[in-house]
C-alpha cells in the first residue's frame, strides 16, 4: 500500500480518505454498539474504522439484533399466553404484558450482543 502526502505549512500530512458510508442503516442497536466499542473496546473501534468496515459491522449487528429480538418476543408471547384472544378481550392487559415482554427481550439482546 502506497501512502501519499501533501504539505501543510512545514508538515507532511498523509492523504487518508475513509470510504463513504454506502447506505448502511445503523439503527438503535447499531448506535448502542458503536457507543460501547468507542468507550470500552477502543482497539476494535479503531480497527473497524480504519479498515472501512465499521458501518457494515454496525448495520449487520443491528439487523441481527432485531431478528433475535423478534424471535424472542414471539416465543415469550406464545409461552406466556399473550394472544389475539387476550387482545380482543382485555387490550390494556395485552399491552401491559406485551411491553413487559418487549423490555425483557431487549435486555437479553443488549446483554448478549451489545455489551460484550
Amino acid at each position: 500500500m502506497e501512502i501519499t502526502y501533501h504539505w501543510e505549512g512545514d508538515y507532511l500530512i498523509p492523504d487518508i480518505v475513509f470510504p463513504e458510508n454506502t447506505g448502511y442503516v445503523i439503527g438503535k442497536f447499531g448506535l448502542l454498539r458503536q457507543d460501547y466499542i468507542m468507550e470500552h473496546r477502543r482497539g476494535l473501534y479503531i480497527k473497524l474504522l480504519n479498515s472501512g468496515e465499521l458501518w457494515k459491522y454496525l448495520s449487520e449487528l443491528n439487523d441481527e439484533c432485531y431478528k433475535v429480538l423478534d424471535r424472542i418476543i414471539s416465543k415469550m408471547m406464545e409461552k406466556e399466553g399473550v394472544t389475539e384472544n387476550l387482545k380482543a378481550s382485555d387490550q390494556m392487559e395485552w399491552v401491559r404484558r406485551r411491553n413487559n415482554i418487549q423490555h425483557r427481550a431487549e435486555e437479553f439482546v443488549l446483554r448478549d450482543y451489545i455489551y460484550i
